[in-house]
């Protein structure tokens, strides 16, 4: 019997359920979303901003402004550059992808790293600067990892670092010292708690790497991040989320 007809035979039999609502996958999915929390997901357009990327939920009236103001940073980046060049995020932080995050996250649903990897490299990799040598994910606190069993970040780069074509380098940047959950902390407090946790190698000497998290909030984990880098060589450091807070301040 072919195996295409043996899959399509058991999912009749034992239908695949969304990893969010639970819903069968049906056509539109995304694996292990169902077609319509996949569809739910609210875009992010062009980035205005070249440098943090600040952009808005995809809407055909935006395109003309975000063309003409991409060649040029916002009033924040002008005043308060990040440490790395440039920043994209492929989603809103709300709704089905919250709560796909919080599932891969929190509850073991390792499966969303694909179709969550996925999301980021196809909304993002127009806007991603030429030659990217390394994808590196953000570090995770060793007690943190070993409560949750695997880095969320380390899964979504291995993802988008096989979307591009490029190999990850998870030894290029150590975390060395625990800090607090940034979620527990107000954002004047954030850059305070990650200051100096991060180290590069020299291996990042002269490279242009890509540094992977879940969401950006505020931007303070990925910019100390990007400043380790920095301090060990590195010619550009660019950031890549799935999801953005808009609220936030970056």
């Amino acid at each position: 019997m072919p195996l295409g007809f043996t899959l399509a035979a058991l999912d009749l039999v034992f239908p695949a359920f969304c990893s969010i609502c639970a819903g069968t996958l049906g056509a539109g999915r995304r694996d292990p979303l169902c077609g319509r929390c996949w569809g739910a997901i609210t875009r992010l357009g062009d980035p205005w901003c070249h440098v943090c990327g600040a952009s808005s939920p995809t809407a055909a009236s935006f395109a003309g402004l975000q063309r003409v103001a991409r060649s040029r940073p916002c009033s924040t980046c002008m005043g308060d550059r990040p440490a790395y060049d440039y920043a994209r995020s492929a989603a809103v932080y709300e709704g089905a992808l919250r709560e796909a995050l919080h599932a891969f996250k929190f509850s073991g649903k390792r499966a969303l790293a694909r179709p969550l990897g996925d999301l980021a490299v196809e909304q993002c990799v127009a806007s991603l600067l030429e030659g990217i040598e390394a994808v590196i994910a953000v570090p995770l606190a060793r007690e943190r990892e070993r409560e949750r069993g695997f880095n969320q970040a380390a899964l979504l780069a291995q993802r988008i670092a096989k979307r591009l074509g490029v190999p990850t380098r998870p030894r290029w940047l150590a975390r060395v010292r625990a800090t607090r959950p940034q979620s527990d902390l107000p954002a004047a407090e954030r850059r305070v708690n990650v200051r100096g946790a991060f180290r590069a190698s020299r291996a990042v000497a002269g490279r242009h790497v890509l540094v992977v998290d879940d969401v950006l909030t505020t931007g303070a984990t990925l910019g100390e991040c990007a400043r380790a880098l920095r301090d060990g060589g590195a010619r550009c450091v660019g950031v890549l989320t799935v999801a953005r807070v808009l609220h936030a301040a970056v």
